[in-house]
């Protein structure tokens, strides 16, 4: 669809021509004129708008791991370029809008650009220096490249910005199946610090931070995201009982939408399924990583370290790097096993 300010602007280019016109004749000529230049106002915008695609589809950006692996950015799928297209277009038009700075930074993100979208919600927070959901996101983009500690102060900070707030829910930017946000912005704060401690192996301070991601929230989603996590921390301090007691609320028949992955590990932790049925699972995927990694701690903590070396070996071996699985394998090979 034509915008109305271009249309003004071709009418009234063409209003000095149609008043120096003196025969009714002569206006099927002007109109076919005027589709002329519409048509190819359109066809630049187009031309444009490809050109900035074939622009982020040619940078060449790549990521290096801390073991060493170098992965080129793959070039996203259409709809991610128009997603992001979008967004990048509402963000120069409000630059004001915080709405608009945080899905620019998550759609620029989702090309895989994690430092760029750090940049977005930095100048963003520049702007809006108390607005925690710019803090929650930058968090979790440095949980992608590996700056933990950088993680860690955006989401504590993030975490004193929404002492007596109430929670709301966080609009999915890649909706699940039932496209049913799943997730909240309290429970994402306390969800990624939790992380983040967990990966420079504080599990003390990770634990605390999950206990208040499973209070933000009563949705299932949420339930068994934090145990998973809640019972791998316990494992890892040797609190095999306390561990056992925070699998309480896993029960069968859970109404999960979205992370079905957390709560076949949480069932496996409660003998509801045995660990040969989640060894089939591959890599590659956040969702698959995250199995991956549970079922490898499971064997980590259970006394086999040979064999939890293996599969978080084979893990790194993946190509979805940026995946929780994946960055928790591979920190647990560079403390636990100096590779």
């Amino acid at each position: 669809m034509i915008k109305s300010s271009v249309f003004q602007r071709v009418i009234f280019r063409f209003s000095s021509l149609i008043s120096k016109l003196k025969c009714l004749c002569q206006l099927p000529t002007i109109f076919a004129l005027m589709l002329l230049v519409l048509n190819i106002h359109c066809k630049t915008e187009k031309k444009t708008e490809n050109i900035q695609i074939k622009n982020i589809q040619d940078q060449a950006q790549t990521f290096t791991t801390p073991l060493g692996k170098e992965f080129k950015i793959e070039n996203p799928s259409q709809k991610i370029l128009d997603q992001y297209t979008e967004a990048k277009a509402t963000y120069e038009k409000y630059p004001d809008s915080i709405e608009a700075i945080i899905w620019y930074g998550r759609r620029t993100a989702y090309l895989g650009h994690y430092d760029d979208a750090i940049t977005v919600y930095s100048k963003g927070i520049a702007q809006f220096p108390n607005e925690p959901r710019l803090y929650r996101h930058r968090g979790h983009r440095y949980i992608s490249v590996r700056k933990f500690d950088e993680a860690i102060a955006d989401l504590e900070y993030a975490g004193k910005l929404i002492n007596g707030t109430v929670n709301t829910i966080e609009p999915d930017g890649m909706p699940n199946a039932k496209n049913i946000p799943v997730s909240t912005l309290h429970g994402n704060i306390w969800y990624h610090l939790g992380l983040a401690y967990y990966l420079k192996h504080d599990y003390e301070k990770a634990f605390d931070a999950y206990v208040k991601c499973r209070k933000s929230g009563t949705l299932p989603d949420n339930i068994v995201s934090s145990t998973h996590w809640l019972y791998m921390i316990q494992r890892r301090l040797g609190n095999k009982e306390l561990a056992n007691e925070m699998l309480r609320p896993i029960i069968p028949q859970m109404d999960v939408i979205e992370n079905q992955s957390y709560y076949r590990l949480c069932k496996l932790y409660k003998n509801m399924v045995p660990v040969d049925s989640l060894l089939q699972i591959g890599t590659g995927s956040p969702s698959n990583d995250a199995v991956s990694y549970g079922v490898a701690n499971w064997y980590f903590y259970n006394g086999d370290k040979k064999t939890a070396k293996k599969l978080m070996t084979d893990l790194v071996e993946s190509s979805a790097w940026s995946s929780f699985g994946y960055i928790a394998a591979e920190s647990d090979l560079l403390h636990y096993f100096q590779k």
